[in-house]
């Protein structure tokens, strides 16, 4: 499969991008200033651009995106609105933009986190980004056509994060990096259609 993976630089794109590498697949990656092709996800012309470069693929991934952690008294919608853009809105037009480039059968896999059920102090905003896109995926699920499918992963807290998240997330378990790799492999290889894939342990 020709896959294309959003982040794929980052903490966890680094990792989903190796397996699929080592199990024979073609991965493209993107990323904001890095990559075989460069996208904004906050920016829709930057995605269209992107899978007009790409061409067609057979699967897409999205590993990219984050929100703002900070007090809940002092937080305002400015503060919320880069995350809204991008991790929300960002993966929403992944697959509202990119619908069209992916092949029959095809997937998309979006990813959300642990604080859409579980919040952290100081973590609303990410909560609330992560439901969003849960929510999303569970609606669209329903609606693409031509056997086109859509998941989300849902990691905890990684153990390749631990260092720059941990003191968000004080007495979570750390999660496997092979253990959430092994999700997006389901995602994109497997049958699954509209589930959010939690990896919390």
């Amino acid at each position: 499969m020709k896959i294309l993976v959003i982040g794929g630089q980052g903490t966890i794109g680094q990792r989903v991008c190796a397996a699929f590498r080592q199990r024979g697949h073609a991965v493209v990656v993107a990323g904001r200033n890095s990559g075989d092709v460069q996208v904004d996800i906050s920016q829709p012309a930057s995605i269209t651009a992107m899978f007009t470069s790409t061409g067609m693929v057979d699967a897409c991934i999205c590993t990219a995106g984050t929100g703002y952690y900070g007090p809940f008294e002092t937080m305002t919608s400015a503060m919320m609105m880069p995350g809204i853009e991008g991790k929300l809105l960002g993966q929403v037009n992944l697959v509202l933009l990119g619908k069209t480039w992916l092949q029959e059968g095809g997937s998309f896999t979006l990813t959300s986190g642990i604080a859409a059920q579980h919040p952290a102090r100081n973590g609303t905003c990410v909560a609330m980004l992560n439901g969003a896109v849960n929510s999303f995926v569970l609606g669209a699920a329903q609606e693409l056509k031509g056997q086109r499918r859509i998941n989300a992963v849902s990691p905890g807290l990684v153990e390749d994060s631990k260092d720059r998240y941990g003191a968000f997330f004080p007495g979570y378990n750390l999660v496997p990096m092979d253990k959430l790799v092994n999700a997006y492999i389901l995602s994109t290889e497997g049958a699954v259609n509209g589930q959010i894939l939690k990896v919390y342990s």
